[in-house]
C-alpha cells in the first residue's frame, strides 16, 4: 500500500468520522425537541445551521476523498466544514453567554409554536408537555452546563477533528 492510498484512506476515515459526529450532535438537538418536547428558541435553530452546511460539505469531503480528488478540493472542503464549525461556536459562545446573563439576547427570541396542537382537547396535553423557549433560561443542564454550552464543546471538537482532517488530507 502506498503512502498516498494510507492517507487517503485516513482523510475518509476522519471525514467520516467528523459527518458523524455533525449527524449525532443535530440528532440529539431534534431528539430533544421532538421527543423531549423542547421547542427551541430563535438562537437554538441558529445553533444548528453550521450542522446543516456542515454535513454535506464534509460528505461531500468523503467523496472526494473516495473519488481521489485532487487534495485541494477535499481539504477546501474540510476547510468549510472547520469554519462552519468554529462559525457554531461563536453562536453558542453567545448563547450561552445570554443564558447567564453575560449580555443581553436578540429581542426576537421567540420560536415558532406551530408544533402546538389546534385542536382543544390535545391542547392541554400540549401545554403540559412543551417547555417554553427563551434565549435567555436554559431549558436543561447536564452537569450544570446547558445544552448551548454543550453546543460549545461539540463544535469546538469537531473544528479539531477538522483541522486534523485538512491536514492528513493527501
Amino acid at each position: 500500500m502506498t503512502a498516498i492510498a494510507s492517507k487517503s484512506r485516513q482523510s475518509i476515515f476522519i471525514a467520516i468520522l467528523l459527518t458523524l459526529g455533525m449527524a449525532v450532535v443535530i440528532l440529539s438537538a431534534l431528539g430533544f425537541e421532538y421527543l423531549g418536547h423542547y421547542i427551541p428558541c430563535e438562537l437554538c435553530l441558529k445553533e444548528r445551521i453550521p450542522y446543516y452546511v456542515g454535513i454535506p460539505v464534509a460528505l461531500l469531503a468523503i467523496l472526494s476523498a473516495a473519488l481521489k480528488m485532487p487534495a485541494t478540493v477535499t481539504r477546501l472542503l474540510l476547510g468549510i466544514v472547520v469554519i462552519a464549525m468554529l462559525i457554531g461556536a461563536g453562536i453558542s459562545i453567545y448563547h450561552a453567554g445570554v443564558e447567564w446573563k453575560f449580555w443581553a439576547g436578540p429581542s426576537s427570541c421567540t420560536s415558532a409554536l406551530d408544533t402546538i396542537s389546534t385542536n382543544t382537547a390535545d391542547l392541554l396535553n400540549d401545554i403540559s408537555n412543551t417547555h417554553e423557549p427563551s434565549c435567555d433560561k436554559a431549558a436543561l443542564r447536564i452537569i450544570g452546563i446547558s445544552l448551548a454550552g454543550w453546543n460549545v464543546v461539540a463544535t469546538l471538537v469537531l473544528a479539531v477533528i477538522g483541522i486534523f482532517a485538512v491536514r492528513k488530507a493527501a
